[in-house]
């Protein structure tokens, strides 16, 4: 008689670390954006045993944090050049503006990728 094969990774393998990472980009406001770092790197450390669904999404944290993390150092960048120059004040405060919207348009993208996920939809 031969033994069935088992496979070692279960198709919602990967899922609860994908919540978690979710759950820590949600805390990215209250946080001064510290439990991103932690969400990243549950995400790194969790994407090799995950499959299906829950790959994707971790596979999507990570694209999306070093996305906004890009972009977040142009617009620091942007800022603190304008605040430096006497012309530029008012631009720096557009700047800090959408500083705040990327912060803001990352929490509501993670909200909506934690929903996603406990409907098994792909991120």
């Amino acid at each position: 008689m031969t033994e069935p094969r088992y496979d070692p990774s279960h198709e919602a393998a990967g899922k609860p670390a994908a919540a978690v990472a979710w759950l820590l980009y949600i805390l990215s406001i209250p946080s001064a954006n510290l439990l991103v770092i932690v969400g990243l790197l549950v995400a790194y450390a969790a994407r090799s045993g995950a499959t299906g669904v829950a790959r994707q999404h971790l596979d999507t944290q990570i694209r999306f944090f070093w996305s906004v993390f890009w972009w977040t150092i142009g617009l620091w960048i942007l800022m603190i050049v304008s605040f430096l120059s006497v012309i530029g004040i008012l631009l720096g405060f557009v700047f800090l503006g959408l500083l705040f919207l990327l912060s803001l348009w990352f929490t509501v993208k993670s909200v909506l990728g934690l929903f996603n996920l406990l409907q098994d939809r792909p991120a």
